[in-house]
């Protein structure tokens, strides 16, 4: 949804346009752009937009189409799923013409649907790639190398073994474009040894692809973190994720970077009081008579719960904004109503509450709603209900 119109949602998620182009802009920037040719825009490093989990919970389609405005060079997503979302004509869908990399693994069924959809998707063992050479359609697709994560990928010890399969299959041959490998640890500067031993990892593993005469693959390390660190982990492409949504891989690095690099979030997620009254002392509030207040007070209801993506671990602990203040959760978050105690705060029916953002010179950061609910940042946005409305601003 794009606008301001939101008389009839009782919850909904804000996505801030400027602050997303700020962030584009700033790895952009970082990234690197040249003019090889008069009027001709080459881009040192690409720039891809990781949309993953529905955009890290800000909106698969509507973040996705906001970045191929910008001029994103590319979309990585998990599944195929995802991918075909956003190649699918509005409304459904996204209409994103931009390339498409699945990161996650992708059935043999599905093979020819991505090649069908121009959608490229990852292989990562050797069952997977015989499935593909197999196969009679067959999307591009890149090479996942395993330098230390230890999930997806092949050792580098494999690929004189893989090298050799791909080269015997023309037709296969023609659909590799890229080799890759994921930073296990690129989230802190002062600590850069398993960073290193990985790149000088896969430096090895596309060596041995140059060597075999592969001399055009997209090489990509670096997700956020990476890309954060140092540009010669940048290589040809760079999958950026949180960054774009303008918050940190880990407060290490944004404590070393922060005042050389400016990111700014662009979710907000807004509520709105449904009911309001007074509680006496010794009155009990929610399931399991978890609470109990110890004086007078006011107590608002909120209608959303954890299932809308409120962590049942605020119970008890966890705040929003109201009327400039701070108002706290009252006994158990349940599934789909909670209560906060407003006290002396201004609140009606209708007041809009900020449950991650700013509001009136204040901010509640999804850091501090994750530390508070003993999850991290990347988790909280992630679990956001989809069904939540997302209002572009």
């Amino acid at each position: 949804m794009v606008g301001n119109d939101k008389k009839n949602l009782r919850t909904w998620i804000e996505i801030d346009s400027r602050a997303a182009k700020k962030n584009y802009d700033t790895f952009r920037k970082l990234t690197g752009v040249r003019y090889p040719f008069p009027g001709k825009r080459v881009p040192d490093t690409l720039l891809w937009s990781v949309v993953k989990s529905n955009a890290y919970g800000h909106g698969l389609v509507l973040f996705a189409k906001l970045m191929q405005g910008f001029g994103i060079d590319g979309f990585c997503v998990d599944s195929l799923v995802e991918g075909l979302r956003l190649r699918a004509s509005p409304p459904a869908g996204g209409g994103i013409t931009k390339p498409i990399l699945v990161l996650g693994p992708t059935l043999p069924a599905l093979f020819h649907e991505a090649a069908k959809k121009k959608i490229a998707i990852s292989i990562s063992n050797f069952e997977a790639l015989k499935a593909l050479a197999a196969a009679k359609q067959k999307p591009e697709f890149h090479l996942k190398i395993d330098t230390g994560m230890h999930r997806q990928g092949f050792y580098v010890d494999d690929l004189e073994k893989v090298i050799k399969l791909i080269t015997n299959n023309l037709k296969l041959k023609t659909k590799l474009t890229g080799v890759f490998t994921h930073f296990a640890s690129a989230k802190d500067i002062n600590y850069p040894t398993y960073t290193e031993k990985q790149f000088a990892e896969f430096e090895k593993a596309a060596a041995l692809f140059e060597k075999a005469g592969f001399k055009n693959l997209v090489k990509h390390a670096s997700a956020t973190g990476g890309t954060l660190i140092s540009s010669k982990y940048h290589l040809n492409a760079v999958r950026v994720g949180i960054g774009l949504y303008g918050l940190w891989p880990s407060r290490e690095l944004e404590m070393q970077l922060g005042d050389r690099i400016h990111l700014e979030p662009i979710l907000s997620w807004k509520a709105v009081v449904s009911e309001v009254k007074s509680l006496k002392p010794g009155d009990y509030v929610g399931y399991d008579l978890a609470e109990r207040v110890n004086k007078k007070t006011r107590m608002a209801v909120v209608p959303i719960g954890y299932w809308h993506g409120f962590p049942r671990s605020l119970s008890g602990v966890g705040e929003m904004l109201l009327s400039g203040g701070r108002a706290k959760v009252l006994g158990r978050v349940s599934m789909d109503l909670l209560v906060i105690d407003i006290g002396k705060l201004k609140g009606r029916p209708g007041d809009v509450l900020t449950l991650i953002g700013k509001s009136k010179g204040r901010e509640m950061g999804a850091y501090e709603v994750a530390r508070r609910a003993g999850l991290i940042h990347y988790e909280l946005l992630t679990r956001l209900n989809p069904l939540i409305e997302r209002i572009l601003t």
